[in-house]
């Protein structure tokens, strides 16, 4: 058998030379490789061949197909250099800063809408009279549910989804313990708020696992419900700044005794009915009640002498309420362009 026609192998060289130079791309470029030089690739079925030439043909046809075959690999690698160049000056070219435009500069940033509904809550209440009083995270068993009558067998320990760490401890559920100590550490009269970080079980587009809570509590003799009512009242008015309705639905709560759920107006419709008040037109904010007096026997202060009340709301429900924000994870995620709103 005689060796590959030279005018073939020649027709294949200058054609794979032609395609080679006009190639456009690195992509293409590495077809055309696989092509010729793959597996099954045109230079390697020609050496492939070699083998059912005789000993002297074989010599000078491998000779030839050797020279073709190198001549293209140093094409290629010569046409992907100069094909990667273009290729970065193209991506240097596009992301090319403009010196002489005006940058952006540092953008004032602004509270976070929480943030701004606690301080405002801080000072509505600070205005009437009330101190702001502050705690510890970490709580043990007696200060968050013992001490405000929910014994280790209460049912209203199923309210509460609680963290707990190995030693016992637990991250507190609600800013109660804080009442706690400070009746633990001052007599009568008090009258304060506890705003703060709480943490429960829980997490969908009204609850997160983390989330702040504002309670409130009155200590002293002749303390009333009217009392508790015209605070609440004064407060959402103010803290909505506009005329709202508000009434007391009968609960249950383990520490005051009577209990009430607290509702407003929907500020949103006006108390007409509308999709967020599920056409009630009514939102409720708030559970509060007159201090239990065992609460009151656990910190040694005499029920028969003093009364209190106490009541407890959720800071991001306000603000949800008042900047009209419809889930409560968007408080959590960081988006600028929610926070920005509020700047």
């Amino acid at each position: 058998m005689s060796g590959p026609d030279t005018t073939d192998l020649d027709r294949l060289a200058d054609d794979a030379r032609a395609r080679v130079v006009a190639c456009a791309r690195l992509a293409d470029l590495e077809a055309l490789k696989v092509e010729f030089f793959g597996k099954k690739g045109a230079i390697t079925a020609l050496l492939k061949s070699l083998g059912t030439l005789a000993p002297d043909e074989r010599r000078s046809a491998g000779a030839r197909i050797n020279s073709v075959r190198d001549d293209l690999a140093a094409l290629v690698a010569e046409r992907a250099a100069v094909l990667e160049r273009e290729q970065l000056e193209q991506q240097l070219a596009a992301g090319r800063i403009d010196v002489t435009q005006h940058g952006r500069g540092p953008q004032p940033g602004g509270l976070h809408p929480v943030t701004r509904a606690r301080r405002r809550i801080e000072a509505l209440f600070r205005n009437a009279g009330f101190s702001v009083e502050e705690g510890p995270e970490v709580e043990d068993d007696w200060h968050n549910f013992e001490a405000l009558n929910i014994p280790a067998d209460h049912p209203a320990r199923a309210m509460h989804d609680t963290f707990y760490f190995p030693d016992g401890r637990l991250l507190r559920t609600h800013t109660s313990p804080v009442q706690i100590r400070a009746m633990l550490r001052e007599q009568p009269p008090l009258r304060m708020i506890m705003p703060g970080r709480v943490y429960r079980c829980d997490s969908d587009v009204t609850h997160t696992p983390m989330f702040h809570q504002v309670e409130g509590l009155v200590v002293g003799e002749g303390v009333s419900f009217a009392h508790l009512r015209s605070v609440l009242h004064h407060f959402v008015e103010r803290f909505f700044e506009r005329r709202l309705g508000i009434r007391f639905r009968p609960s249950y709560f383990p520490f005051t005794e009577p209990s009430a759920e607290v509702d407003i107006e929907c500020v949103f419709c006006g108390g007409k009915g509308c999709r967020v008040c599920k056409s009630t037109g009514w939102l409720e904010i708030a559970g509060c009640g007159m201090v239990h007096p065992n609460v009151l026997r656990n910190v040694h202060i005499d029920p028969e002498r003093y009364t209190g009340y106490a009541f407890g709301m959720g800071i991001e429900r306000l603000a949800m309420l008042r900047y009209g924000v419809n889930d409560i994870r968007l408080y959590f995620e960081n988006d600028l362009r929610f926070l920005r709103q509020f700047g």
